[in-house]
């Protein structure tokens, strides 16, 4: 007899029939609440009690997102690429692929929405321009050496 490994773990295949259906984890073994089909039938209270409690701060964090301008949420974004691309520039040796791949993200991003990312856009043109600068710089280094 043959194991095959999913999510909840290895399951036996009988290779001379069909597998047994796989019986869901007890509360226990479930581990905390995913995101996913739930069935509140399956759940304990104290499990609904914190659905219900997860539920209420995503709508909270909706709300509020809801009243954030999309330009600075998505200014927040490119400068969150612009971190990710230095953390692997500055990584020993240089992470030169992953890097581009987060300074061609942050491009696409404020040059190819150029004029509607608000106040901040200034700031990250030129983010974007030092990040790219110091890019060529490294790769120049490391081909070098």
């Amino acid at each position: 007899m043959s194991t095959l490994w999913t999510p909840d773990g290895e399951r036996p295949i009988d290779r001379g029939g069909p597998a047994p259906e796989p019986s869901p984890p007890a509360a226990a073994e479930r581990g905390p609440l995913e995101v996913g089909d739930i069935d509140p039938d399956d759940l304990t209270d104290d499990e609904r009690a914190q659905l219900g409690e997860m539920a209420e701060h995503m709508a909270q964090v909706r709300a509020q997102l809801a009243g954030v301008p999309a330009s600075t949420v998505v200014a927040n974004h490119a400068m969150g690429l612009y971190e990710l691309a230095a953390i692997h520039l500055s990584s020993q040796p240089p992470a030169l692929a992953e890097a581009h791949l987060a300074i061609d993200a942050m491009g696409a991003l404020v040059e190819g929405l150029e004029g509607r990312l608000g106040e901040g856009e200034r700031v990250l043109t030129d983010a974007l321009a030092q990040i790219r600068l110091a890019f060529v710089q490294l790769r120049a280094a490391a081909q070098e050496g």
